[in-house]
């Protein structure tokens, strides 16, 4: 009953705004967050600059912190609809509850619950997928990908399969940790998410 009345306020305050005006949120983790790197190299940021100087300028409100979780951003998720009032929902999580080896299930459930709180405040969802690396074994990295391609078809929701796709396996483009890229790979993790995400603008309008 308070998670309606709350989508029903949210959805009164943000009537006198047009989708074409509200903002885009990221809630995502270090992935998203420019890790020790220069927060202007980031590929939030640099999406940001593309859309700033394209025809339907609009603005992009970055909410990723580093070492984030599923259940973190459920619970930050709230207050962050409640006040930017974003059109659409850009959800890059479920890294760090990988790389603790938390339950899939688990995974899945608070992704469930953000994908349902962001449509509950009038926000479209974009999905952005990870791999984990190759020594937490098969069954556990097919399990998450095919969760994240699960939930895409289950709200038939746009999903960028691998957020790091051409930049994971190129030593020259990540950080020594082998998690995190430099910033001569976040242009290319923009290019990774940028075909899924213009079709999603385009229908906001």
């Amino acid at each position: 009953m308070i998670g309606r009345l709350l989508a029903f306020v949210l959805l009164i305050s943000i009537g006198t705004a047009t989708a074409a005006t509200r903002p885009i949120l990221v809630l995502g983790d270090s992935l998203s967050a420019a890790h020790h790197i220069r927060v202007e190299s980031g590929w939030v940021h640099l999406l940001e600059t593309r859309l700033a100087q394209s025809k339907d300028p609009r603005p992009v409100v970055n909410a990723s912190i580093s070492g984030e979780t599923t259940s973190g951003g459920l619970a930050r998720l709230p207050p962050l609809l409640a006040e930017n009032k974003p059109a659409l929902v850009i959800v890059e999580l479920g890294a760090n509850d990988g790389l603790r080896g938390l339950p899939i299930a688990q995974i899945r459930e608070n992704l469930t619950r953000i994908i349902g709180a962001c449509r509950d405040a009038g926000a479209a969802v974009v999905l952005a997928g990870i791999e984990l690396p190759i020594n937490y074994g098969p069954q556990y990295r097919d399990g998450l990908r095919a969760m994240y391609r699960d939930l895409a078809q289950e709200f038939n929701l746009p999903l960028v399969p691998f957020l790091l796709d051409g930049v994971a396996l190129d030593p020259n483009l990540m950080q020594e940790d082998g998690l995190h890229p430099k910033a001569e790979g976040e242009p290319k993790v923009l290019d990774n998410v940028w075909p899924v995400l213009e079709p999603a603008l385009q229908k906001l309008k």
